[in-house]
Formats: C-alpha cells, sequence, structure tokens
C-alpha cells in the first residue's frame, strides 16, 4: 500500500536551530516509515499532501488557512506551542482561527490540555516529546556548573539567569555557562557586559545541537527560566541525560516535570533561582534528591513512547476521517 503524504509545517527551518525545527526533523524521522512526510516552511494551495501536521497556530496560521480552503475535509493537525499556548490563542484572531480549523489539536505538556479553550478541549491530545538517552556522567565536586540554554529573547527571561550570576558573584566554586544566540541585540550587550564583569558566567552564543546536548550531560544543573513554555525539549535533554533541571514554575515546566518537583523558583525570581543553586552547590542531598527525581520521569521522554503517541493521534484521521 502506498504510504499516505504528511506535510509537516514548521515556521523555523534548519538554520534557526530552535526547538521548532528540532521537534519538526524529529517527527520526520518518527513518521518515514508510516508516511511520505515532507517538511515545509509554508504550505499554499495546489502543494499536495493528504494529512498535515503544523507547528504553531498563529506563525503557521496562512497554511493551515490555505489547507483547509482547499479540502475542509483534509486532515489538520495543529501542534501548540507555548507562545500559541499562553498568550496568542487568547488574543491573536490567526492563532484562534487555526484552532476552530483543526481537526486536532496537539499539547507538549501534561498540562496544556487546561490552557485550550473548554469548547475545543475534545481535539486535544497530549504528545511527549522525546530524546535518546544518554549515561549519566560523574561530575567535579570542585565546583558546581550550572548551563541554561535559550536564544536570547524575552520569552526565555536570561535577565533572571543574569541578575542570579551577578548575586552569586562572591561564589568562586558556581560557574554558569549560557548557549543561545543574540536574537535581541540589547539582551546580546547585557551578556557580553556580564562576562566583563561577572567571569564564573560565560555567554557562548549559538552551537551546533550536539555540542549543546553534550555541555547539557555534563552540567551540574540545567537552569530554565522561561516566561512560557510548551514543552521545553531542552528540559527533556537535560532530564534524559542525568541532569537535573531547575525551572521557573509555569505550566509548561510543571507539565513536564511534574507539579511536586522541588526544584522550582517562580519566574523572573533571581533570588529564588541563585537561592537554588546555593543549595544544589552546599548540599549534595539536594542536588541527589533532584537527580533522582529527574530519572523516575526519564521513562516518559522515550522515542518509541512519542512515536506510538504520534501514530495513534494520525491514523484515526486516514482512517475513519476526521
Amino acid at each position: 500500500m502506498q504510504r499516505r503524504h504528511l506535510v509537516i509545517v514548521t515556521p523555523a527551518l534548519a538554520a534557526a536551530n530552535n526547538g521548532n525545527w528540532q521537534t519538526a526533523r524529529r517527527w520526520a524521522r518518527l513518521l518515514s516509515a508510516h508516511y511520505q512526510v515532507h517538511v515545509v516552511g509554508q504550505w499554499a494551495a495546489g502543494d499536495g499532501g493528504d494529512l498535515m501536521l503544523a507547528l504553531h497556530a498563529r506563525r503557521s496560521a496562512a497554511s493551515i488557512a490555505a489547507w483547509a480552503a482547499e479540502a475542509p475535509h483534509r486532515p489538520l493537525v495543529v501542534v501548540l506551542t507555548g507562545t500559541d499556548l499562553y498568550r496568542d490563542i487568547q488574543t491573536d484572531a490567526a492563532a484562534q482561527r487555526s484552532l476552530q480549523l483543526a481537526h486536532r489539536l496537539v499539547v507538549l505538556n501534561q498540562m496544556g490540555l487546561q490552557s485550550l479553550p473548554a469548547a475545543l478541549r475534545a481535539k486535544g491530545r497530549v504528545c511527549l516529546q522525546s530524546t535518546p538517552a544518554r549515561r549519566t556522567l560523574a561530575k567535579t565536586g570542585r565546583h558546581l556548573r550550572a548551563l541554561m540554554v535559550g536564544h536570547l529573547r524575552e520569552e526565555k527571561s536570561p535577565q533572571t539567569y543574569f541578575e542570579a550570576a551577578r548575586l552569586l558573584s562572591c561564589r568562586h566554586d558556581v560557574l554558569l555557562d549560557h548557549i543561545g544566540g543574540g536574537l535581541d541585540p540589547a539582551l546580546a550587550a547585557r551578556a557580553q557586559a556580564l562576562m566583563a564583569e561577572q567571569p564564573r558566567y560565560r555567554w557562548l552564543g549559538s552551537l551546533p545541537h550536539a555540542a549543546t546536548r553534550a555541555r547539557i550531560q555534563a552540567a551540574h544543573v540545567l537552569v530554565h527560566a522561561s516566561r512560557m513554555e510548551g514543552g521545553a525539549h531542552v528540559v527533556i535533554e537535560a532530564i534524559t541525560s542525568g541532569t537535573p533541571v531547575l525551572a521557573s514554575r509555569i505550566d509548561g515546566n510543571l507539565g513536564l516535570l511534574g507539579e511536586d518537583y522541588a526544584g522550582y523558583f517562580d519566574w523572573g525570581d533571581a533570588q529564588g533561582l541563585s537561592a537554588l543553586l546555593r543549595q544544589c552547590r552546599d548540599s549534595p542531598a539536594m542536588l541527589g534528591g533532584l537527580t533522582a527525581a529527574c530519572k523516575q520521569r526519564a521513562a516518559l521522554f522515550v522515542p518509541l513512547h512519542e512515536q506510538q503517541t504520534l501514530l495513534a493521534l494520525l491514523r484515526p484521521l486516514t482512517t475513519a476521517g476526521a
């Protein structure tokens, strides 16, 4: 039997080196044995395809609308990013229209369905992302190395990490590395200035994914300070590398790490983040407890589970209609 043609629309392609691109590329690989997969930045009428999986309700809205207009009954799945779920669907007409047109809505954390409009939750499905596990590395006891991964833009809240670095300026045994492109020039300038002011903070810029993953594996803790997230893949990469996470207390993080996880700080609370970093350095029990908690969550993020979830989501749409 000929495989159906699945179009994956992502507003970010390889050059962006961001979470949307990594998700699209991974899903294309996981689904390639079952569908003929084509990843595109946008779709227009006449481009073909049997079903569409579109990442980002707002930024892919034109492709979603064109697909629905050409064949309203042809399966359409819309995947909600953090800015979709926690901002745009409340205020943006194009994002709201995407939700109405979709046959299925996908959220990427276990709390995400709660943020959908009540009338549309029946369309919703949870798909936790995955990554191959890596062995847990032995870490030095001479210092604590924290790592933040995220391009320098407002939604990622790098300012919280900057301020925590300043609050820890007297701690020679706490090192803070930061990976991410300088998408916001003002934030990039602040990172550069902070390196001169606080030599234990290093902004490493944008690195290839393999190099970033290796640094996550080698760090004592990953810091994830975002204001909004759909289900940050970098958190999953840390969990599956045996690297515990210190995260802002937002739904996108709660939906990956669990509501009772002990490594949260309030969004924007640099004092809280710096206190957690001190605890992780000074209390082996604290760091060990976070590591054990992340290890318990790791089974949720295996590639086979993500593949099975995607296939279970797509197959009913292509066999029995939406």
